[in-house]
């Protein structure tokens, strides 16, 4: 059995029309946000072994922020191509793990996360800024995963409703 969480990075700023997409950073409630979550999944034990993250600079971040309240020593990966990544590429990263690793978290973007929250757990409505899905997943490799496997979404936090 492999645990996957699927992070969208937290609250971002709109606030510079002339900056790039990939630039922006995170907003105050952001940086809030997403040390409530690390503060939730360190309490319901979810401590992932290992941190995939996108090279965005929100979600770089969100990593930075989620890892450091963590207290985190693994390995954080940050890549260029989890940016707006599809779920097809988020697998076939997946593939390449250990399989020694049995919790993995994505921290990422939408609609790539959303679509495989619900490719390989169950239809929700929407996966929002810091929201954390936990995908409990019926494999013994990484390798096993692909675009038909099934999981169980076993848990779905939301910064707001869960820090309280």
């Amino acid at each position: 059995m492999k645990s996957l969480l699927l992070m969208r990075h937290a609250k971002s700023s709109w606030k510079d029309d002339d900056l790039a997409d990939h630039k922006r950073p995170l907003k105050k409630r952001g940086r809030k946000d997403a040390a409530e979550m690390a503060k939730i999944i360190k309490k319901k034990n979810l401590v992932p072994d290992l941190v995939l993250s996108s090279s965005a600079v929100r979600a770089e971040q969100t990593t930075e922020i989620f890892t450091e309240k963590l207290q985190f020593k693994g390995e954080i990966e940050v890549l260029d191509v989890f940016y707006m990544a599809e779920p097809e590429t988020i697998i076939e990263k997946l593939n390449t793990v250990s399989d020694e690793i049995n919790r993995v978290i994505v921290i990422g973007h939408n609609p790539g996360l959303e679509s495989l929250v619900q490719q390989l757990g169950d239809k929700i409505d929407s996966l929002p800024t810091s929201a954390i899905a936990v995908i409990e997943l019926p494999i013994d490799s990484w390798k096993e995963l692909n675009h038909e496997s099934t999981g169980k979404l076993s848990k779905f936090f939301l910064p707001e409703k869960d820090s309280k």
